[in-house]
């Protein structure tokens, strides 16, 4: 089913919509949720929270296209769960990668200073903006997705040693790029 026709049985109120969310959407979702929080019966949870955030938001949002969107909701419910679990945080994907990436970052008295988070948020963005396209996603699949090395490698056709060694090149010109914006600031 096309993603105008679930909007459409979202703004009916039909639980068809749920179902048909589930099976075009619900693997991916799941995988996502998975991987940030390294349990499959609480990613199931985030899913379903998932399901349930976009029937609340849908009408009247409209959201094209609808994967994304439901992604995004699936993403930010599993982050607010990872939060409550710090103590696991080292056990999982996320986990992993985001401690990869920590010290790439401003650290959190850098906001107590001023630095908000939507001024971190555009100068990633115009980071990103500036890597090639293939880099980007990888960056993207790693600190977003949080797929692994080896699965990054695969969709790339890459070996895990070219993705260990591009990731680690761009963490160290996101240390640079943040580097000079934030001091000329």
């Amino acid at each position: 089913m096309e993603d105008e026709q679930i909007v459409e049985l979202l703004f009916r109120r039909d639980q068809e919509a749920l179902g048909e969310l589930d099976r075009k959407y619900g693997a991916a979702l799941r995988a996502l949720t998975g991987r940030i929080l390294g349990d499959a019966q609480d990613a199931e949870e985030c899913v379903n929270d998932a399901y349930l955030g976009a029937w609340n938001a849908i009408p009247p949002a409209r959201p094209q296209p609808l994967g994304p969107y439901v992604c995004k909701i699936a993403r930010n419910i599993a982050l607010r769960r990872y939060g409550r679990r710090a103590e696991e945080r080292r056990h999982t994907v996320y986990g992993a990668a985001m401690e990869e990436l920590a010290p790439w970052l401003p650290g959190p008295d850098t906001a107590e200073t001023g630095m908000e988070a939507r001024e971190l948020a555009r100068l990633l963005a115009a980071f990103l903006d500036g890597l090639t396209a293939e880099n980007r996603v990888i960056f993207l699949r790693r600190y977003v997705f949080a797929d692994r090395y080896g699965e990054i490698a695969r969709r790339m056709g890459l070996t895990e040693g070219a993705v260990s060694v591009r990731l680690t090149r761009m963490r160290k010109a996101l240390k640079r790029y943040l580097s000079e914006r934030m001091g000329a600031e």
